[in-house]
This record gives structure tokens, C-alpha cells and sequence, in this order.
């Protein structure tokens, strides 16, 4: 009997390493095959700093996960995260190609290839291009370009781009591991694909991906992608906040933001007793405890509507705001989000996978699998246009 086909998510994040392998039946139902995670080491801020104690880690997980399901995984859809990375707009142009004035798929990639031309740091690199439109002799809003007439091709993009060292890391440390890339996606943009619909997308909406050590967000409209920023501030602040307020341990500070914690304070304040393992225990007022976490989440939240503004849609998003990721778990947040925002909000789940629970902090590795469903299945269909699976500028396997 054949093994069946498994899609692998590899979700490197500051606090967690999470995996999530599914296969996907002959009418196209996904279906949980395996979800293990480990701590992290080696990564701060979203951001691998040491590859080989990264692939160390990979190595036992993998190990233990092919003797489970009984196969070896050998690819992954793997995500990328931290601060470094940035979006930028870009405008390439080129001439069609053909005698006979059809656009082929050579012209596409040319075109796509010539909005590279950006101007840089030396450390810094563009590594992948999200088209939003092309323009073919001066006639915009074009999504299909292939096969139609013209002289002169141009396409606006969205240019996605990192730290260079930042990125090697990443690869390498998951190519230490003997593990394929079969791509590598950016987190706000594994998560949206999770948890967005396509209305949503098509209204106007900012998804925000509130991790251990970095908050990502991605705002779409018409459908394409508008922007893509990841902030250096995530769940971890609150926890090391709480642990600074109450003069207690980062891991007694994280059990009573999990247990106590809310984003705002609703009814009376209340004195919470708890027990921390020493001859005294540990009394705090809830009122307190929320303030310190309502601050930190506010000072996220401005962080975001800096880059809202810098889009020109700060309250101009009819799709609103969708929380997702462990951050977006804590009490209350969705009522703060629509009071900061003065826009609807919700928390985000992903769904689609037959025997996964709806967790937002599993948004970012079911994000990843479904990119790896969308690819498969994109490679079986006819080549040219956003519709499919344009060449990626930044492809990655094994040497």
C-alpha cells in the first residue's frame, strides 16, 4: 500500500518549534498527520542567531517524528521571521519578446525579474516579488497577462526583502538538518493565508500575528497584498513586564498572564492569591496586573498603526483587524483592538484540517501547510498569470 502524500510545516519561532505534517485525500480534505513541537534555542526575535543549535534541535524532532508516522520527511514549507524583514513597492518594465506581440511566460519572468532593480544595502537582498497588477501598453488592472497582445509589458509589485545574514541562517540551518526547502514564506503571510478569507481580503484588512518575540502584520486589499511588517515586540514583553511588576520569575509571570492575565479590566477589582512555591505567597491585584498588560498591547497596537499610517489606511480597513497567533489569546483583547483601531476585530483561527483544533497559535505553521497545498496543486494547472505559481526568485534545495 502507498504512504500517502504529507505536506510538512516548519514554524521556527522565538519560543517554539512547531511542526505540522498533513495529507491530503483524492477530494481535497486535509487531514491531521502529526503536530510536534520543542522549545527553541538559537533564535531571538523571530530570528535564527545560531543555525547549528537550531538544527540540532531538527535533527531529534524529524527523527522522532519519521519513526511516528513511519516515513521520512524530507521537505518542508518553512516560515521566516524577525524584524529584519521589510516590504517595498517596485515598478519593472520590459519589451515583449515575440514576433508575434503575444506575452509568454519568459516575458512574465522578465519583467518580474527586472523589479528587482532596487537599490540596496550590500547586506540586505529582495527574495521574492508579490505582483499586483501588470500594465501592457498602458491599459492597467491587468491580472492574466500571458498570451494576451502588446509591446511594452510593466508590472507593479510589492518586493519583499530581508537581512542577508538573516536569511543564510535560516537556510542553513534547516539544510544542516539534511531537510529540503521547497520554499520559505514569511510569517504574517503563512498566517494570513490561515485565517483570512477572501472577502476579508478583498474589503481591506490587517492581520496581525502577535508571536512570542515579534508582532507581524500584513494588510490586504483588492485582494493583493498592500504591506508586510514585523515588529520587534511580542507576547514575551508582557510575560517579562508582568515578572518586572510583581517582582516574580519569568515563568510565575507567564502561568498568571495564561491564568489572570486580560486586556481589560471588566467588573471589580479583585486580590489574587496564588501560591509560587515559597513560604509566602504570592497576593496581586488584578486591576494591576491588567494595566501592565493593557500597556504593552497599546504600545503594540501604536507600533501598528505607525505602519497603517505610513499605507495611508490607518481606520480605512472595512475588513478590520484579525488577531491571531499566542498573543492574541489573552482576555479582552478583540474590545481593546476595535477601542485602539476604531475598526471591527476578531481572533483568528485556522481551520480546513480534520483532527487539528482552532488554535491561533498554530495560524503561522497551518499557514504554511495550506502554501504548501496551494503550490501542489498550482503545479498541476496551466502555467501564466498571479493565478498561478509564478517562478519564485528565491528557490532553495539542498546542494
Amino acid at each position: 500500500m502507498a504512504k500517502p502524500f504529507i505536506i510538512t510545516g516548519l514554524d521556527i519561532g522565538t519560543s517554539k518549534i512547531k511542526v505540522l505534517l498533513v495529507s491530503q485525500s483524492k477530494d481535497g480534505k486535509l487531514e491531521l498527520v502529526s503536530k510536534e513541537e520543542e522549545n527553541s534555542e538559537g533564535v531571538r526575535r523571530g530570528v535564527i542567531i545560531d543555525p547549528e543549535r537550531v538544527s540540532n534541535i531538527l535533527k531529534i524532532l524529524f527523527s522522532r517524528i519519521s519513526e511516528k508516522v513511519g516515513q521520512k520527511i524530507n521537505s518542508v514549507y518553512l516560515n521566516l521571521g524577525g524584524s529584519h524583514l521589510f516590504s517595498t513597492p517596485s515598478h519593472g518594465l520590459v519589451s515583449v519578446s515575440r514576433a508575434d506581440q503575444k506575452i509568454s511566460e519568459e516575458d512574465i519572468q522578465r519583467v518580474l525579474e527586472a523589479c528587482q532593480a532596487i537599490n540596496l544595502f550590500s547586506n540586505k537582498e529582495i527574495f521574492d516579488v508579490i505582483p499586483r497588477e501588470f500594465i501592457i501598453d498602458g491599459e492597467r488592472g491587468i491580472k492574466e497577462p500571458l498570451s494576451l497582445q502588446g509591446v511594452r509589458l510593466e508590472a507593479e509589485v510589492l518586493a519583499l526583502g530581508g537581512f542577508s545574514p538573516y536569511l543564510k541562517n535560516a537556510k542553513e540551518a534547516v539544510l544542516l538538518s539534511d531537510l529540503e526547502i521547497l520554499d520559505m514564506v514569511p510569517g504574517p503571510l503563512a498566517a494570513a493565508r490561515a485565517v483570512l478569507t477572501a472577502k476579508q481580503k478583498e474589503l481591506g484588512v490587517a492581520l496581525l500575528d502577535i508571536g512570542a518575540g515579534t508582532t507581524g502584520l500584513a494588510v490586504f486589499e483588492e485582494g493583493d497584498l498592500l504591506h508586510l511588517a514585523v515588529l520587534p515586540v511580542g507576547s514575551t514583553n508582557i510575560t517579562n513586564d508582568i515578572a518586572i511588576g510583581l517582582k516574580i520569575d519569568a515563568e510565575i509571570a507567564e502561568r498568571i498572564k495564561i491564568e489572570y492575565g486580560a486586556s481589560i479590566l471588566k467588573g471589580k477589582n479583585v486580590r489574587q492569591k496564588i501560591d509560587i512555591g515559597e513560604e509566602t505567597p504570592l497576593i496581586f491585584s488584578q486591576k494591576f496586573l491588567i494595566k501592565i498588560i493593557k500597556d504593552r498591547i497599546l504600545e503594540i497596537f501604536e507600533e501598528v498603526n505607525k505602519e497603517l499610517k505610513k499605507i495611508g489606511k490607518e481606520k480605512k480597513l472595512p475588513g478590520g483587524i484579525v488577531l491571531t497567533g499566542g498573543g492574541a489569546k489573552l482576555a479582552k483583547i478583540t474590545e481593546l483592538a476595535r477601542e485602539k483601531f476604531h475598526l471591527p476585530s476578531r481572533i483568528g483561527k485556522p481551520r480546513e484540517i480534520s483532527g487539528l483544533e482552532d488554535d491561533p497559535i498554530l495560524a503561522t505553521v497551518c499557514g504554511l501547510v495550506f502554501w504548501g497545498v496551494d503550490f501542489e496543486e498550482k503545479t498541476f494547472e496551466s502555467k501564466g498569470g498571479i493565478g498561478s505559481k509564478i517562478k519564485k526568485i528565491f528557490k532553495i534545495f539542498i546542494p
